[in-house]
């Protein structure tokens, strides 16, 4: 909410002097966030001047200027910028007369951009300034043609500041308006918390415009909601009152040009303005309609199935069962609390007007607004609530402006329906206050500071009862009273205490080694990144099994985006949007990791539909118990994906691109941070490339797959052919690990080192080989690692040469030759028992 500073203090006195930043300062110590200061960035001397002649010359580019003559200050004086009263102007435009007043723009000054103005030769002449557009001075987006004064009204004397005559010189404060502030959307709310803020005398502005009396020859309307949301009628209050014989051409006062565009709204017309600068200063959203094209009375109700509507904007739109439609005999002229109708809007032609106030219901204000994508002012304000006391009193305030600047005339009475019932009293216990905010107040200190916001007050056994005001609806509970004595005495009452941490607690082992995998990984040169855990049906199926069969998920009730309405199973989509966007971007090199939270319903569970318990109390062992069953399992997983290079060419070097060793090399990465021993060994998933797949197991269970991404899927996500993925059920990983770690003993006897190259089977895994080689070589066999996977000539059809390098130590002495081959062959044996594997000689 942008506050013209002008404007405010119409209604809370400022003292003298009184900048901005005070305003915000003020603002600040109630809850008002302070955003920004604007102002129209001009800079003086910008004087009213005369045209007293000027000479058209056509240019060779086929432009005609004008060489004027104009009078910038009185006869016999000197300028504002200290040069002679008659100045020479070139200038572009040609809608303006010899006798017009103008804004002159004289050199020195300076307009926003900053454009500083100065005396400068252009088409054979010193143009000694600028006179000014109404766009280049910041009213108004009009840049065909220099700005009038007579079309504003005006007719001040020549050399006259400009910069005050039109209000030029005003600021406005730019503060942050919560949803549960929707009051402060108004120059009347603002005033009022600055009010409370400074102590400064508040004058209502809504007790300048009397409600019109209720007469019933006013014009007729009618509230027919045959189907209120949540039992609540749509528009609770309705009233009416009608300008007659208004000049719709008049031009909008310069004053109320500046205010409105300070405050973020461009001028349109008198009779537009005229309501949007009510809306502004009471919070009143204010409807005009042209009462001429009304047919017949209004009628308000829910849109039927099929219904079409043409708003403002031009835009047919076809309307939801939901919708609130303002109504004639010919259908919809109004889409209620968000934008009014094409057909009965005010024009230039307008010579009546039906003014319109009316309280609807939020909630089905703001479902409209986001089903037709209409986020207009009124909604803003309708959807947060508006003060529903002050229907009657913002049309007569609109009737009072448009009969003092339109020249109109209003009816003596109006219409008015309402049905809003008397706000329930809250209890507020004596001490409560002090109780929740940790504050000692006194009761007088809390009776005062609810009777400042205009909250009706009576003392009752145990406490007060209070009736909050009818402009704050966010005044629910005694615990929202609390909150609001708090404000108002001041945020600075409440002590800033640390929480004392209780001993001997600490980070659990989870927590621990979950920091230090990320730690790990971000220190070996990957990049931590969080992505959206909203998939699709089909993403599921692929990542989250690994046959790719469709699987159980949990579908959001509300998403944001109907393609991903599902929680993810896997941690890998997420990797591959991310790494899309990056790509797309031309950052080819990318290393990813993830650690968050996967969720595996159970099949054939239902979950989500549960009774959450009251927020103040404490819930039993029972609901507890509940909740966590209506909960699907959420472990936390690990994702990585490698794609680009991971060593880049340089002199001696090529380029080296991420592979299968790469994921693998994650994994051995996680093994360090936790201590873990995971078993790598062939394996299979939906989503990876066939032969290139590692299952991860620990003691023989299952704790996640390694390889490279399926090319067709990396094709169809515009990713390079090879992309190394890693997923590792990382709560598993920690759970399957001993959390006894022992500090490996160093060896003093020498190694014998020998290698062992075997002919298997080509199905059978180098794995299942090196674990018989181990378990046969015994315990003098300290290290194995596969070296070769040969397949070609010398290797017989059908098999494959697996090539292993053994590392042999005995603790107690120096190993011989024949002892590290005994132990070699030995596994060899065993190999050969368990896979009909023989030595290649």
């Amino acid at each position: 909410m942008r506050v013209p500073l002008s404007w405010l203090a119409e209604y809370v006195e400022l003292v003298p002097g009184t900048t901005p930043e005070d305003v915000h300062a003020a603002l600040v110590k109630v809850g008002l966030e302070e955003e920004d200061v604007h102002t129209f960035d001009l800079e003086g001397p910008i004087v009213v001047g005369e045209v007293l002649e000027f000479v058209e010359e056509p240019q060779s580019n086929g432009k005609t200027i004008r060489w004027c003559q104009v009078r910038v200050a009185p006869e016999g004086e000197t300028a504002a910028d200290g040069g002679d009263a008659v100045h020479g102007i070139v200038c572009g435009a040609r809608n303006f007369f010899v006798g017009d007043k103008v804004v002159v723009t004289l050199p020195g000054a300076v307009l926003p951009g900053p454009f500083p103005i100065a005396a400068r030769k252009t088409y054979g002449h010193v143009s000694d300034g600028m006179i000014a557009s109404a766009r280049e001075l910041g009213l108004g987006e009009d840049h065909d043609g220099i700005l009038r004064l007579s079309t504003l009204g005006i007719d001040a004397p020549v050399g006259t500041d400009a910069i005050a005559l039109l209000g030029l010189d005003d600021a406005a404060i730019e503060i942050n308006v919560t949803p549960d502030r929707g009051y402060a959307f108004s120059i009347r709310g603002v005033a009022r918390e600055y009010a409370h803020a400074t102590g400064a005398r508040f004058r209502d502005p809504v007790e300048q415009a009397a409600p019109a009396d209720v007469s019933d020859d006013a014009f007729s309307v009618v509230i027919d909601d045959a189907a209120p949301i949540r039992g609540k009628i749509g528009s609770s209050v309705f009233a009416t009152r009608i300008v007659r014989d208004v000049d719709a051409s008049r031009p909008t006062p310069p004053w109320m040009i500046a205010r409105l565009k300070l405050a973020g709204i461009r001028s349109i017309s008198l009779l537009v303005d005229i309501t949007n600068y009510v809306m502004l200063e009471l919070g009143q959203p204010i409807h005009g309609y042209d009462l001429d094209q009304l047919r017949g009375g209004i009628v308000v109700r829910r849109a039927t199935v099929g219904e079409k509507f043409t708003t403002l904007d031009g835009k047919e739109r076809t309307l939801h069962v939901e919708d609130l439609v303002v109504t004639d005999d010919r259908g919809p002229i109004g889409l209620g609390g968000v934008m009014g109708g094409a057909e009965t809007e005010m024009g230039d032609e307008t010579r009546n007007v039906l003014v319109e106030a009316a309280n609807w219901d939020p909630v089905s204000i703001a479902r409209t607004a986001r089903r037709h994508k209409l986020p207009s002012e009124a909604a803003k304000r309708y959807e947060r609530g508006v003060d529903p006391e002050i229907a009657a009193a913002a049309v007569s305030r609109v009737a009072q402006l448009m009969v003092d600047l339109a020249g109109g005339s209003a009816d003596a009475g109006g219409s008015l329906i309402s049905t809003v019932p008397a706000r329930a009293a809250i209890l507020l216990p004596a001490g409560f206050v002090s109780s929740i905010i940790g504050v000692e107040y006194t009761e007088a200190e809390v009776h005062d500071a609810l009777a400042e916001i205009g909250g009706v007050i009576s003392a009752v056994d145990g406490g007060f009862s209070v009736v909050p005001p009818a402009w704050r609806p966010d005044l629910t509970g005694r615990e929202e009273l609390a909150e609001e004595v708090a404000r108002l005495i001041g945020y600075d009452r409440i002590p800033s205490v640390l929480p004392v941490a209780p001993p001997g607690r600490g980070l659990t082992r989870s927590q621990r080694l979950r920091r230090r995998t990320a730690d790990t990984l971000a220190a070996a040169g990957s990049v931590e990144v969080l992505s959206f855990p909203f998939v699709s049906e089909a993403d599921n199926a692929v990542f989250g099994s690994a046959d790719g069969a469709p699987v159980a998920s949990v579908r959001i009730a509300n998403a944001l985006d109907q393609t991903v309405p599902f929680l993810r199973r896997s941690l890998v989509p997420g990797l591959i949007g991310a790494a899309r966007r990056n790509l797309s971007r031309g950052l080819t090199d990318l290393d990813l990791f993830e650690i968050g939270t996967v969720f595996l319903p159970e099949p054939g569970r239902t979950y989500g539909s549960l009774d959450l318990p009251v927020g103040n109390e404490k819930p039993s062992d029972e609901v507890l118990a509940a909740l966590d069953a209506g909960i699907p399992p959420q472990p936390r997983h690990l994702g990585a994906l490698i794609v680009g290079d991971v060593v880049a060419k340089q002199p001696g070097q090529p380029a080296v691109s991420a592979g299968i060793a790469d994921a693998l090399d994650v994994v051995r990465q996680v093994e360090l941070a936790t201590g873990a021993r995971i078993d790598v060994s062939q394996g299979s998933h939906s989503a990876m490339h066939p032969g290139r797949t590692a299952e991860l197991r620990i003691a023989g269970a299952l704790v996640g797959y390694a390889g490279e991404l399926l090319p067709a899927l990396a094709l169809e996500a515009d990713l390079p052919r090879v992309v190394a993925v890693v997923e590792l059920d990382l709560d598993a990983v920690i759970a399957l690990t001993d959390p006894a770690l022992e500090a490996r003993t160093i060896d003093t006897m020498p190694a014998a080192t020998q290698d062992l190259s075997l002919i298997v089977p080509v199905d059978v895994a180098a794995a299942e080989v090196a674990a018989a080689i181990r378990e046969g070589a015994g315990a003098l066999l300290e290290h194995l690692s596969i070296v070769d996977d040969y397949r070609g000539q010398g290797v017989p059809a059908g098999a494959k040469s697996l090539t292993f390098a053994l590392r042999f130590r005995a603790d107690d002495r120096t190993l011989t030759a024949a002892e590290a081959s005994e132990a070699k062959l030995a596994g060899a044996a065993l190999a050969s028992e368990r896979f009909g594997a023989t030595i290649r000689e």
